[in-house]
């Protein structure tokens, strides 16, 4: 009597094993995981002119390659799995130039451009539809604990090189110009550049993500309008000594 409970036993554990690992398969090929990764790999063709066929991006895109690995990091790492998600991410910067920390939220459709030496922290948020560049570092500003790096909306387009660091928040459809270093929220809508980023205008609907040349350049505009005063005070300065030369000749005369 005692075999045959036992042996009902070992069959209702055998069943919740079974139950638990194929509850993990649909898991790993249901929307949680396999959505936001068709997603990232659809929006490369749309933003990339470069991307003429899947096997170039399947195959050649490092972004693409780090997104894949940090999705199955990130769902390893929100089930409590210890070592295996920071090994995967540490194989993914080793393979891809990309750091990302298991820990990061990512969207779906996020779009990692070339990607060399692009750092996600370990509570960064980064919305759907995001574009990163090469050289951006969603980082922290300190040692402090709990949420230490920036929350960024959805549609953003984040420049080579700029730096986005602390707990800020940063809107939807924000454009952060290449080399930027941005330390305040900003808000939906606005296009940061410069060192510290400042908000100089609201976005022109009109022009690409791509096409930064056409982002408002602070620091040349300033420069400008220095040089047109200078040329102003001389030209002021070159008309009072003119008079001033026909003063001392009529004085003389």
């Amino acid at each position: 009597m005692q075999q045959s409970f036992d042996s009902i036993s070992d069959r209702q554990t055998i069943k919740t094993q079974d139950s638990a690992h194929t509850s993990l398969l649909k898991n790993l090929l249901s929307g949680v995981f396999f959505e936001p990764l068709l997603s990232d790999f659809r929006i490369i063709f749309e933003r990339d002119p470069a991307a003429r066929n899947w096997l170039e991006v399947v195959f050649c895109y490092p972004g693409f390659h780090a997104l894949c690995l940090h999705r199955l990091a990130h769902w390893l790492h929100r089930r409590g799995v210890g070592f295996i998600p920071r090994l995967i991410s540490h194989i993914g910067r080793f393979l891809t130039g990309i750091e990302i920390h298991p820990g990061a939220e990512i969207g779906k459709g996020v779009f990692i451009d070339h990607g060399m030496g692009v750092v996600i922290g370990e509570t960064a948020i980064v919305g759907d539809y995001t574009l990163i560049y090469q050289g951006v570092t969603l980082g922290g500003t300190g040692k402090e604990s709990g949420k230490r790096h920036p929350t960024v909306g959805k549609n953003v387009v984040i420049g080579a090189g700029a730096k986005v660091l602390g707990n800020i928040q940063i809107g939807d459809r924000v454009r952060i110009g290449a080399g930027s270093i941005v330390l305040r929220q900003v808000p939906s809508d606005r296009t940061v550049v410069g060192v510290p980023g400042r908000i100089i205008s609201r976005n022109d609907a009109s022009l690409s993500p791509l096409e930064h040349g056409k982002l408002p350049d602070l620091e040349a505009t300033v420069i400008s309008s220095l040089l047109s005063r200078i040329e102003q005070l001389e030209q002021q300065l070159q008309t009072l000594r003119v008079k001033s030369q026909e003063s001392k000749v009529k004085s003389q005369n």
